[in-house]
């Protein structure tokens, strides 16, 4: 086929979108009656007092956070995290539950190449953690060779999720 030419990258370099927001709030929440989407406009004081907490700077001041409900109980919060990694994006689920522990961290979506995302396992760390504990790569989160990048992002958006719950939505 003259003047083709077809470009193939290898698998581990190829984005990966596993799954939509509408199937991670499902697995998110399975037992929940309804799920509540809210957008916040920060006020200054508010991005202040997250940036604080996180220990990281915020892209926006639009933030928005969903809320789970079962009956007429609160029983989670989830936020979906998009930052950049090195020059891609990555998109990911926290999940905590009714007491702003972290429930679950789950990736949506990786355009690095996929050798730079941490497994599942890793993020799992996570599990049981609020901002209380203070998160450190390297200290309180283990660091992850050749994904130290991945990692980084991935703890500060888990930060940002549990200071977005003590200011907003407490």
């Amino acid at each position: 086929f003259a003047g083709l030419i077809v470009f193939s990258a290898p698998a581990s370099l190829q984005a990966k979108v596993f799954y939509t927001q509408k199937e991670a709030l499902a697995l998110a929440f399975p037992e929940a009656d309804r799920v509540e989407k809210e957008t916040y406009i920060l006020t200054s004081e508010e991005l202040e007092s997250i940036q604080k907490s996180a220990r990281s700077r915020l892209t926006s001041r639009l933030v928005t956070l969903y809320t789970a409900w079962q009956g007429g109980e609160r029983i989670g919060f989830a936020h979906i995290d998009v930052h950049t990694v090195r020059t891609k994006p990555e998109g990911f689920l926290v999940v905590l539950d009714g007491e702003g522990h972290v429930e679950q961290v789950v990736v949506l979506a990786f355009y690095e190449p996929l050798d730079y995302l941490p497994p599942q396992r890793w993020y799992d760390l996570f599990m049981g953690r609020s901002l209380e504990d203070k998160l450190r790569l390297g200290r309180d989160v283990d660091a992850i060779t050749g994904a130290t990048l991945s990692a980084r992002a991935a703890t500060e958006g888990v930060r940002r999720m549990l200071a977005y719950h003590r200011v907003l939505l407490n």
